[in-house]
Order: structure tokens, then C-alpha cells, then sequence
């Protein structure tokens, strides 16, 4: 091996990635972000996840048991429901979950402007669903469907009204991102844990619109 080959530096190729050179319109990750790059967010908010998750599934085990010796009653009550708006806010979600990924990746590459946008459209989309969701609300009381009078939809305020109160708070998660975005703060850590706990949302959501307006209905 020549002098010249033993003393050439290493190109950037050959180096790991938060060592490597900046290249414009890009945010370096730190040590940190390289070594747990391949999970995001912190090991907390899949914890709480994980949690949220089993709450919600107790009470889907123990809503299918239920429905299943009530078939009649509860596909009578699941027959008053706004299918066609459960199924707007069916997409509405999923299109929100699309624009938070989006967002995320902007964000990686240094488009900060980008991905303020993008998150301020998730952030509509959920003040949207729940603008649907309250309209539900007040049909179904306006027909005099009680959660004491109808075991369906006991769980129907229940199901929708847990998981409304997490879209809330999302929201509420989505404006603070948007915030730090648009005063140029990238918070990786941060925002993947939002962007999780938005995409555990929207997955929840399709579970309950499965269950409560397509299974059950007749």
C-alpha cells in the first residue's frame, strides 16, 4: 500500500451518518437520533400506547360478547346511526395520518415552512372530526337514544367518547408541533411521539367504525 493510499482521509461514504458532511436544505441528526433512528419516538409513549390500546380492547372483547347474545337490540340501535358521516370521518383521519407522515418527512430534510403546513392540515382535520362527530352526537340524542335505555349505545358513547377526547387532545398535540415548527424548532423526539400517538388514533377509530357501524348494523 502507497503513502498516498494510507494517508487519504475517509470519504463521507465510509463514515457513519451523523458523522458525515451537511448537505443543503438538511438537519443533521444527532448521536442520539442515529442510535435509535430505526424506533421512533421514546420508549414512554409506546408504553402509553400500549396501555391506551388494552383499555380500548377489554372494552371491544366485552362489547362482541355482549352484542353477540343481543344481536337483535343491537343491530336495531346500530341501525340509527349516520353511517355516512362515520365514514367521513373515516377519511378524514386516515387522510390526516397521511399528511402527518408527510410532515414528518419534511421535517427530517430541513423543510421546516413544509412541514408546518402540512401539520396545520392534520390539525384542521381533526377540529373537523370533531365538528362531525358533535353532529352525531346531537342526532342521536335528538332520536332519544339513551346509553340507559340502549346497551349499544352505552358503548357507542363510550367507545366514541374515549376516543374523541384522544382526537382532542391530538389536536391539541398537532398545534403545539405546528408552533415549534413555525419559530423553526425541530424536536425529532418530540414530534415522532405526536405523530405516533396520532397514528394510534386514527387506528382505533377504524376499529370502532368497523365495529360499532358495519358489524352491527343490519
Amino acid at each position: 500500500m502507497s503513502a498516498d493510499q494510507r494517508a487519504a482521509p475517509p470519504r463521507d461514504d465510509d463514515l457513519p451518518d451523523f458523522l458525515r458532511a451537511d448537505t443543503p436544505g438538511t438537519v443533521p441528526p444527532t448521536a442520539h437520533e442515529a442510535r435509535r433512528a430505526d424506533v421512533p419516538a421514546e420508549p414512554g409513549v409506546w408504553i402509553f400506547i400500549l396501555g391506551d390500546l388494552t383499555l380500548f380492547g377489554v372494552i371491544f372483547v366485552v362489547f362482541a360478547v355482549q352484542q353477540r347474545g343481543e344481536h337483535a337490540a343491537f343491530a336495531a340501535s346500530a341501525g340509527e346511526l349516520l353511517t355516512p358521516l362515520g365514514a367521513m370521518n373515516t377519511l378524514v383521519l386516515l387522510t390526516s395520518s397521511y399528511v402527518v407522515v408527510r410532515a414528518l418527512h419534511a421535517a427530517r430534510r430541513g423543510s421546516l415552512s413544509t412541514a408546518s403546513r402540512l401539520v396545520d392540515v392534520a390539525r384542521v382535520a381533526g377540529v373537523v372530526f370533531i365538528a362531525i362527530k358533535a353532529a352525531e352526537y346531537a342526532h342521536a340524542i335528538a332520536g332519544g337514544h339513551s346509553p340507559r335505555e340502549e346497551a349499544f349505545f352505552l358503548y357507542y358513547y363510550v367507545l366514541t367518547g374515549l376516543h374523541l377526547l384522544h382526537v382532542v387532545l391530538g389536536t391539541i398535540f398537532l398545534t403545539a408541533w405546528r408552533r415549534g415548527l413555525r419559530q423553526g424548532r425541530w424536536r425529532p423526539v418530540l414530534s415522532e411521539g405526536i405523530a405516533v400517538y396520532w397514528h394510534m388514533v386514527d387506528l382505533l377509530w377504524v376499529i370502532i367504525f368497523a365495529l360499532l357501524y358495519l358489524e352491527v348494523a343490519p
